[in-house]
């Protein structure tokens, strides 16, 4: 593939995954109202409570969409290997956003299991919009997780996991509201708990994923990588393997090698094909390949 062609479905897919953080955020937004309003008409803190974190959703997807400015497909002068990292660095502010989500049920569950508001008055009205909200959240979990897996977002992916805890939330705040309706106040307290543990474990999953690629951690172990590449005709040795990167977006593999032909013609095709082999099997990746004399050839993986 062509570096104009890699650059113009690079920008593609950025522009994909820019309108889907649009439609995103806009249905957020409409879910934070409805939340907003419901709250302060029925004085319900826990929805009050909700909207705030609805309000995370919606301010996700501001920084995925900032994220996604800065992060050009196209590689420049100050940034060689290209600007994906900023996709990273928006899923990881999004696992802040998750944290203090978290911070805030739990303290609002304590403080409503010594103080519980006994005067909530809640209408089918309220429960009827609750469930078209959490209808609306459901939608926008599975819509931004199927395109950021055909997209091969993080950033999307991250999104998806964090509107996912507002599934949940919206879920325990709407049982609650069962609960007072019916006279089971304290169900709105006790819910609140393992709602509040499910968002902080949420933000984790998203640091666990997104840390090591920062960190530029091994992106395919150079056993494997050996194992392929001294499958080629003509290749004698491989070692000082080392890779960083996504599968499946871009990988960068440097690598000593020791081939059998001599004269450089003979030996630049065999590392051509290296390269093509690479590409077939991980998709996109950038070799940079070290050719070493035959004194070089090691007897052990490395």
């Amino acid at each position: 593939m062509s570096l104009s062609v890699s650059s113009a479905v690079s920008g593609h897919r950025q522009r994909q995954v820019q309108k889907v953080l649009y439609i995103t955020l806009g249905l957020n937004i409409l879910v934070f109202w409805v939340k907003l309003i419901l709250g302060l008409t029925t004085g319900s803190l826990s929805l009050i409570a909700d909207a705030l974190h609805s309000f995370t959703d919606s301010a996700s997807n501001i920084l995925g969409l900032l994220a996604m400015r800065f992060s050009s497909p196209e590689p420049d002068a100050d940034h060689p290997y290209g600007h994906r990292k900023f996709e990273s660095i928006g899923a990881l502010g999004i696992a802040a956003f998750l944290g203090m989500a978290s911070f805030e049920i739990l303290q609002s569950a304590v403080v409503r299991f010594f103080e519980p508001n006994q005067t909530l008055e809640i209408n089918q009205l309220t429960l009827v919009l609750m469930v078209g909200v959490l209808v609306i959240n459901l939608f926008v979990t599975v819509y931004e997780h199927q395109r950021g897996k055909a997209l091969s977002s993080r950033l999307l992916l991250a999104d998806a996991r964090h509107t996912l805890s507002d599934v949940w939330v919206t879920l325990a705040v709407l049982l609650g509201l069962v609960g007072v309706r019916l006279g089971l106040t304290w169900l709105d307290q006790a819910l609140a708990f393992p709602v509040g543990l499910l968002v902080f474990w949420s933000g984790w999953q998203v640091l666990r994923e997104n840390v090591p690629y920062l960190t530029d951690s091994v992106a395919i172990p150079p056993k494997a990588l050996r194992e392929l590449i001294m499958s080629l005709p003509g290749v004698l040795d491989c070692h000082e393997i080392t890779s960083r990167g996504i599968p499946g977006q871009m990988i960068f593999i440097e690598m000593h090698m020791v081939v059998e032909p001599q004269d450089i013609e003979s030996a630049h095709r065999i590392t051509e094909e290296v390269e093509q082999l690479l590409r077939e099997r991980y998709g996109a990746v950038r070799a940079t390949i070290h050719l070493e004399p035959y004194s070089y050839i090691e007897g052990s993986d490395s």
